[in-house]
């Protein structure tokens, strides 16, 4: 039981570093997607120019990356003994690939960088300037928690 739980906090903490690292990078080139006036967004997602909103989102961050990242390394449990055996590499892609492929690429949620999201959503949202910058989140992401995985993890 101690083994699952250290692996599902360490999953969170490996989880939530990809995440705030990635995220940080790609709002650096996606600015005008999330904020301002005009931003793409703009209808679905928060305005995080709105102190009140911004807090919200503050506050949720944490509890809601940890709950996330505690199912997600849940589901892997009947698995690991199987990946502990695994060398750094087959980790790395492993790990790194059930992060691209299952938690964004294939996703079942439409978004600008799914495959749901080229098939559902309005152009604006799928044209290639938008696909590349948020997907680009999702190659970052899933290659830092990749590495961290195959390094810390197991």
């Amino acid at each position: 039981m101690i083994v699952y739980l250290k692996f599902s906090l360490l999953f969170f903490v490996i989880h939530f570093f990809s995440y705030i690292i990635a995220g940080v990078t790609d709002l650096q080139l996606a600015k005008k997607m999330y904020k301002g006036k005009n931003r793409l967004y703009k209808s679905f997602f928060r305005d995080m120019e709105n102190q009140e909103e911004s807090l919200r989102v503050a506050k949720l961050l944490i509890p809601s990356q940890l709950v996330r990242a505690i199912l997600m390394s849940v589901v892997l449990y009947p698995v690991l003994p199987f990946l502990i055996t695994l060398s750094f590499w087959a980790k790395f892609f492993f790990m790194g690939g059930l992060m691209f492929i299952y938690a964004d690429f294939s996703s079942a949620i439409p978004f600008s960088n799914t495959i749901e999201g080229l098939v559902y959503l309005k152009k604006e949202f799928v044209e290639n300037r938008v696909f590349w910058i948020i997907q680009l989140e999702a190659i970052l992401y899933s290659i830092l928690f990749g590495l961290l995985s195959a390094w810390l993890l197991f």
